[in-house]
């Protein structure tokens, strides 16, 4: 990745727009793909997402707007992938511009449904992209954070470490730290797990367990998430990292956690349709759960959160008796 390279976000979400909020302090000129042309034409008169972060302004002059996927691949080289997994596949059928030579960073933190991949494998097996083009862009991070500009430290992985450091050059701010990582595949398993264990969190909130027990939740879901890792992809990694346990911690406990959200309306009883309609947002994990419990079934691994999980969203069982059965597999 040279210094010319020019940086687009692909999406125009809550964390599309804070990985532009971070991309602005550093670059004069940044892409930025989205669909909803209205959302565009909104940006460019007010400053600001009208659906998401509006508290942040963004300088217009440095965003080249389009709503056409095609241009904004065709004319920058580094696209940052900010679009909820569940419509990659979707956005992805449009694209006729060449990917050859690009550098592809995912900031999607699932899996995608189509494929039951990563998106980084999702990327390296269906469009060729070399895994030393590929990244990923993750927390622990809430995009409502960023937006308050408040001290946050992300994880950029990628094999090729000249690219990882020149993306945390471009986001890094006073607000903002960056490490780099080589462990692009762990760190993307990790950013789709911590997914479903902030449900199984927001689930054992929503049924009233208390912070004891989240405690131990928490810790069992750190183990559960190594053991899982080391399946799919064993290489040397310290588990209790940021990009590993510090972005589980933060989408268990947080207030801001969608996944959490969704979790909570599970467990005080809503049905997976209506906590989804309920939402203004995609709960990433609903999707990771059903994918991941495949790939664990696959491999053979052991996930007792995992499972319950899927059993309550996926097989419609009682969330009570659920975590009750589960309570008993913990320490």
């Amino acid at each position: 990745m040279d210094e010319h390279q020019k940086i687009a976000v692909l999406g125009g979400g809550s964390w599309a727009t804070a990985i532009i909020k971070m991309l602005m302090e550093n670059l004069d000129s940044i892409g930025w793909y989205m669909r909803n042309e209205q959302t565009i034409k909104h940006i460019k008169e007010n400053e600001h997402n009208p659906k998401y972060l509006s508290s942040a302004e963004l300088q217009v002059e440095k965003l080249d707007l389009s709503s056409d996927i095609n241009y904004t691949i065709a004319n920058y080289d580094i696209l940052i992938f900010a679009i909820p997994s569940a419509f990659l596949t979707i956005e992805l059928n449009k694209v006729n511009a060449s990917l050859d030579n690009k550098t592809i960073f995912s900031a999607i933190k699932g899996i995608v449904p189509e494929t039951g991949l990563i998106v980084g494998e999702h990327f390296n097996q269906h469009f060729n992209i070399p895994l030393e083009n590929i990244g990923v862009i993750t927390g622990p991070c809430h995009a409502e954070e960023v937006a308050m500009e408040r001290l946050s430290y992300l994880t950029i992985a990628c094999i090729d470490e000249n690219k990882a450091e020149k993306m945390a050059k471009a986001i890094q701010s006073w607000y903002i730290k960056a490490t780099i990582s080589d462990d692009i595949i762990g760190t993307e398993y990790a950013a789709m797990l911590k997914n479903i264990y902030a449900i199984a969190a927001g689930i054992a909130h929503g049924l009233g367990y208390g912070d004891n027990f989240q405690s131990v939740l928490m810790s069992n879901a750190i183990r559960e998430m190594k053991r899982f890792i080391k399946k799919v992809h064993k290489m040397k990694r310290n588990i209790n990292n940021s990009a590993y346990l510090g972005d589980l911690l933060v989408t268990g406990y947080s207030t801001f956690s969608r996944n959490r959200m969704f979790g909570n309306m599970i467990g005080k009883g809503y049905t997976v349709k209506s906590a989804q309609h309920e939402m203004s947002m995609i709960a990433e994990g609903y999707y990771a759960t059903n994918s991941a419990y495949k790939i664990k079934e696959e491999n053979k691994a052991n996930t007792p959160i995992i499972d319950t999980v899927y059993k309550i969203l996926y097989s419609n069982k009682n969330p009570k008796k659920e975590f009750n059965k589960l309570t008993n597999k913990l320490d």
